[in-house]
């Protein structure tokens, strides 16, 4: 991948060193070539930048369907957590109940 690293340098695709308007066509071919290279590391570079928002969003669609899954179990938990609250305030009140039954019975008042 250095190689493929985009420099100012690497994009300069013209260096001429004659002056004017009319360009030799030896000066059009290292133009051409130079060119070249500078596109073919481009396109290695976006095709790059592109493998890795696929990987990014493939990694994005797990993180979601994790956090989906999180939230079902979260949910459930809860739902069990305010189950056992409400069996544990029934049981105490039934205990209460019983145990004022109890001394009902013995003569007793609370």
């Amino acid at each position: 991948m250095s190689e493929l690293k985009l420099t100012q340098d690497k994009m300069k695709t013209y260096r001429s060193v004659k002056k004017g308007a009319f360009k030799t066509a030896a000066d059009l071919s290292r133009f051409g070539t130079a060119q070249n290279h500078a596109n073919e590391i481009l396109a290695a570079n976006v095709n790059e930048l592109i493998k890795r928002v696929c990987l990014l969003e493939d990694q994005q669609l797990q993180n979601s369907e994790i956090m989906k899954k999180l939230a079902s179990e979260l949910s459930a938990f809860k739902a069990e957590l305010d189950r056992l609250k409400l069996t544990a305030k029934l049981n105490t009140n039934a205990i209460d109940r019983l145990n004022n039954a109890i001394n009902l019975a013995k003569g007793e008042e609370k």
